[in-house]
């Protein structure tokens, strides 16, 4: 059964290091860290003047690592790193000096040079600013696919009894994803179920429509990535699909005369990133509902963004899953 106790148990056996690149102005990141330092579920790693975190935090801190970029031993080899990997897009060497000083670009240069497993930021940052640096140093691992983000779903309620978690992509990342893409984010989705969750994925490819209800550009889109997704993987899929459809069986019955996952759905994929992120955002606020993420699959190493409104137990619980995808 999916618990985040079962997902803190995990990460706690790993013991990766994760890097908080906002450990200096997000009170909520200090928290958490304090909090996953204290219960020894991750290695962490703090970006900061030591001082000034030492001075705040005193005895609370022991035991965590504080890296100061301005200081650190590593900082000449992270901004060679940098200019390497950007050169060839027009950075000059003064320009990654600059940037390596960046906590949210150091860090990830910590993350992809092996210094540390895994980051978490976007308390405090915006996601733009969270994921360019991902997508510029450490970059995808299958590269002839876009990245993308999930989130989980997860409770006491009815739904989960019989689906268990349900995983909802894109909520972050990709505005208007074509059908190609919209196939990949299914794929990946998937695959992350698998890996989280230990079991069968079951993929409704959202829409207003259901096999031809309703008509429009949009639906088309949604049609054709179901198309794609059944040729190229063997996940059970059913597309396009209404939500009602898509997660209870006696509307299942009613609207989809053949279906492949029977109103059982428990990877539930977003024409867009409008629909997406308004829907994980009004689960999240008006269904009491349990949440963890952003999640961002299909990098080389794991990066990920939280929401600005994430709470010291979202940061907490992002952390460990960061942990489990190291």
């Amino acid at each position: 059964m999916f618990s985040e106790k079962q997902i803190l148990k995990f990460a706690k056996k790993r013991q990766k290091s994760i890097v908080f690149p906002e450990a200096s102005f997000s009170n909520v990141v200090m928290e958490a860290a304090m909090d996953l330092n204290k219960k020894k579920i991750v290695k962490v790693i703090l970006l900061g003047d030591e001082s000034a975190l030492v001075l705040r935090y005193k005895e609370k801190i022991k035991g965590m690592t504080i890296i100061n970029p301005k200081t650190s031993d590593v900082y000449e080899d992270l901004v060679n790193l940098l200019y390497e990997k950007r050169k060839e897009k027009g950075l000059k060497l003064e320009e990654a000096k600059k940037l390596a000083l960046d906590p949210i670009y150091f860090g990830t240069l910590l993350v992809e040079a092996g210094f540390a497993d895994g980051m978490v930021a976007g308390a405090a940052t915006t996601s733009a600013d969270v994921i360019r640096p991902a997508l510029q140093i450490i970059k995808s691992k299958a590269s002839d696919e876009i990245v993308s983000s999930f989130m989980i779903f997860y409770g006491k309620g009815e739904i989960f009894k019989e689906n268990g978690p349900i995983f909802g992509a894109d909520i972050s990342l990709n505005v208007n994803p074509s059908s190609e893409q919209l196939a990949q984010i299914a794929k990946q989705t998937a695959e992350s179920y698998k890996t989280f969750v230990k079991d069968e994925p079951k993929i409704a490819m959202l829409s207003y429509s259901t096999l031809g209800s309703g008509k429009g550009e949009q639906a088309e889109k949604v049609k054709t990535a179901t198309a794609i997704l059944k040729q190229k993987t063997k996940f059970l899929a059913d597309g396009e699909i209404q939500l009602d459809a898509a997660i209870c069986p006696r509307v299942s019955k009613i609207k989809v005369q053949s279906s492949n996952i029977l109103g059982r759905a428990n990877v539930l994929i977003f024409p867009d990133l409008n629909s997406g992120n308004i829907c994980y955002k009004a689960i999240q606020y008006f269904g009491q509902v349990k949440t963890i993420g952003p999640i961002l699959q299909n990098l080389n190493k794991p990066v990920n963004d939280l929401s600005r409104g994430a709470t010291k137990k979202d940061v907490v619980l992002v952390a460990a899953i960061t942990a489990l995808q190291a």
